[in-house]
């Protein structure tokens, strides 16, 4: 047996995030919905991270615009840009623990995460930072990421996986690995393993050094 936390990135998708809402709400799953700050201009995909909220998933925040890794970018106010435009855009639908994933372009966990401006950022405003331990790349391998999360999951005693509402086709076999995980004995949860969050309520609780980058920051001419 194992734990499993779910959580689903860069939505909202107004055709794939009611699957998986339907898909989640029908099994009594809860779980985590990193969204992207500018969709959240549209009010279809607000509408459903208002679903989401209401259906007692958490909304956190997964950058603006989800193009740069934030260590990579040398704005000094990438931070506001990226994180704290999000976060107004979440407005009350946040958690109290202000939930944010930085974007590891590609699943990376090393020094393209984050940037000393944007640590200070996270403590100063009071979030929590979660990062991951499984990634299945369904983005890269919509047919084929089932067998590879159960191995993930199989490998380590609290599995936080990360999968994306996005209109790729990786969600037409979401019902199928949650069948399977529980046949092998996941034990579902909505919170996130500790060394998975280094950053709680901006407090830094675990070395983060590995995570952020030196690049040389400049002002906005």
């Amino acid at each position: 047996m194992y734990d499993l936390t779910l959580t689903f990135d860069n939505g909202p998708d107004p055709v794939v995030t009611p699957r998986v809402l339907d898909i989640l709400g029908a099994r009594g799953l809860k779980t985590t919905f990193f969204v992207i700050g500018e969709k959240l201009a549209d009010p279809e995909r607000r509408a459903l991270a208002v679903r989401a909220h209401g259906e007692g998933h958490w909304i956190g925040n997964h950058t603006f615009k989800h193009s740069i890794p934030l260590g990579e970018q040398p704005d000094r106010d990438a931070a506001t840009d990226e994180i704290g435009r999000t976060q107004a855009a979440i407005g009350d639908l946040a958690h109290p623990q202000r939930w944010f994933r930085p974007f590891g372009g590609g699943g990376n966990l090393d020094a393209r995460l984050l940037k000393p401006s944007v640590v200070d950022h996270l403590v100063r405003n009071a979030h929590s930072c979660v990062l991951w331990n499984a990634i299945p790349r369904d983005w890269d391998d919509p047919d084929g990421w089932t067998e590879r999360a159960l191995d993930q999951c199989s490998r380590q005693p609290w599995t936080l996986l990360v999968l994306h509402d996005l209109p790729t086709g990786a969600m037409d076999h979401l019902e199928r690995f949650l069948d399977r995980a529980e046949a092998n004995g996941a034990r579902f949860r909505q919170d996130f393993p500790p060394q998975c969050v280094p950053i709680r309520n901006g407090a830094i609780a675990l070395p983060i050094q590995d995570y952020v980058s030196c690049i040389e920051e400049s002002n906005r001419p």
